[in-house]
């Protein structure tokens, strides 16, 4: 027999949780009408579950799972019901205008319509979707385009940070070609190129377009190479203004994190890195290497000239476009108000997820990115682990599962998928296990290689296995720092 004070207990603990969701949900009412109508409850249910996710649980959850209830774990597609359901067995009762509509079999459907509306048609109900990124080489390769669509891709990325228009038309009309003789549909995405924070060498090794660095030595940061001795190492990021954002203490990564170091010295236009980590065998910063500073507030917009310039032909040719290096919710609403001004088609919207600053913001992202009828998100692996950490992206891919899973927004786990064995044609065993975990997103992305047909072949196998026995984990409710983030605001 259960004891009764620590039934009343529990019940007591989650009649609380649902007042503070309802007084929540009210006081962002405004902000959930101006979303698109189909996302009104998934507006919702997203202010709830970081309602409930601003709290540490595990006391709470605990006790549930002792009497045999629900600890609220993988419940974060429809939270209020699933609350309201355990109070239900614990003696409560509800008319029938007061239960959440957002049930277990609602949300469900909600994301899967969502998935299938942006990713299309699956020909595999049980897997994600499988969005294959184009190189250049793909342009003059019909045969392999349509060996991609029979292999089972189900979008073609074109990144728009690589080659043109000619080529992206070349690329477009094969992809099309391909589907109308295979009866195949497939889904064009192309990605803003966004700011492009890469290296350009300006001092020492500027001829040979690479450097040899060793740990501890001194580099530097500048626009260009006035007052620098030949023999110093001098790097430009390649984008106006970011020098004078540096302060003493800064993190500065450079490589997807293969070089790091502390800003040491900071002088008018320049400022010195103390290299303390260098990962490469070779040890050679080259030209054209992405540089990360995730210590510091970067004023640059997400929206480049070069990005506007772009829009146009890809808001007439595309089905889905990604927008990188996103932060605000303004940086959407910059977006969305350009391309209205452009008076082109508005494409489904993916915001790929980044930046430290795109994490902590990511709930205010997802609202202002529910004002369309079309849109997800992309988990970017690549510079999100070097802008947070390596040992912390585990953890925050995660979190930023759960909350788009509570926002019933599709997600696509992206980078260095079976990176391996698409370049080299041998697999990783923690590759393997990586392709299994993303499983738990609506849409895997493929990076490009010399092996993309044996990468899917390989990643479905995984994906079908995954599925065949695969079941959400039962997660402990500490409170999350982007919950309690949001909530404070």
């Amino acid at each position: 027999m259960a004891n009764k004070s620590s039934i009343d207990s529990i019940r007591e603990e989650l009649l609380i949780l649902e007042t503070k969701m309802a007084t929540e949900v009210g006081l962002r009412l405004n902000m959930l009408r101006g979303l698109h109508g189909e996302q009104f409850e998934s507006g919702k249910n997203l202010i709830e579950y970081l309602t409930l996710r601003k709290e540490d649980l595990r006391s709470l959850q605990d006790d549930l799972h002792v009497h045999g209830l629900s600890s609220l774990a993988s419940s974060e597609s429809h939270i209020h019901r699933q609350v309201q359901a355990i109070l239900e067995r614990l003696g409560k009762s509800y008319a029938e205008e007061e239960l959440d509509m957002c049930t277990y079999s609602f949300s469900k459907k909600r994301i899967r319509d969502k998935s299938q509306q942006l990713f299309g048609k699956q020909l595999l109900e049980d897997i994600p979707s499988l969005m294959v990124t184009f190189d250049s080489g793909f342009a003059d390769n019909y045969a392999l385009i349509k060996s991609l669509l029979l292999s089972g891709m189900n979008v073609a990325r074109i990144n728009c940070a690589h080659d043109d228009e000619a080529t992206w038309s070349k690329m477009i009309h094969k992809i099309k070609k391909a589907s109308k003789q295979t009866g195949l549909d497939c889904k064009v995405y192309m990605d803003l190129a966004g700011p492009k924070i890469r290296t350009k060498l300006l001092g020492k090794g500027k001829e040979e377009g690479e450097i040899k660095i060793k740990d501890g030595v001194m580099i530097w940061l500048a626009d260009d190479a006035n007052g620098f001795d030949a023999e110093e190492v001098v790097i430009s990021p390649n984008e106006p203004g970011i020098i004078s954002m540096l302060q003493k203490g800064d993190r500065v990564y450079i490589d997807d994190g293969k070089f790091g170091g502390v800003v040491e010295k900071v002088k008018k236009n320049k400022v010195g890195v103390r290299i303390n980590r260098v990962s490469s065998k070779k040890g050679l910063i080259k030209n054209e290497k992405g540089i990360n500073f995730p210590d510091t507030i970067l004023k640059i917009p997400s929206m480049t000239a070069f990005d506007r310039s772009c829009l146009p032909f890809i808001c007439k040719h595309a089905d889905l476009l990604g927008y990188s290096f996103v932060k605000t919710a303004e940086d959407i609403s910059i977006l969305r108000e350009t391309i209205k001004e452009l008076g082109v088609k508005n494409p489904s919207l993916i915001i790929k997820i980044e930046t430290h600053e795109a994490v902590e913001n990511l709930p205010s992202l997802l609202l202002e990115g529910m004002k369309h009828r079309g849109f997800g998100v992309m988990i970017a692996r690549g510079d999100l682990a070097v802008e947070i950490g390596f040992e912390r992206t585990g953890e925050i891919q995660e979190e930023i599962l759960w909350i788009c899973e509570a926002a019933h927004v599709p997600v696509v786990w992206a980078t260095q998928v079976l990176e391996s064995l698409n370049k080299s044609g041998m697999a990783t065993r923690s590759e393997i296990t990586d392709a299994g975990q993303s499983a738990n997103a609506e849409c895997v992305m493929i990076n490009k290689g010399e092996h993309t047909l044996e990468v899917i072949a390989t990643l479905k196998n995984i994906l079908k296995r995954t599925a065949s026995h695969r079941i959400k984990k039962r997660f402990r409710f500490r409170s999350l720092k982007i919950a309690e983030k949001f909530m404070a605001g």
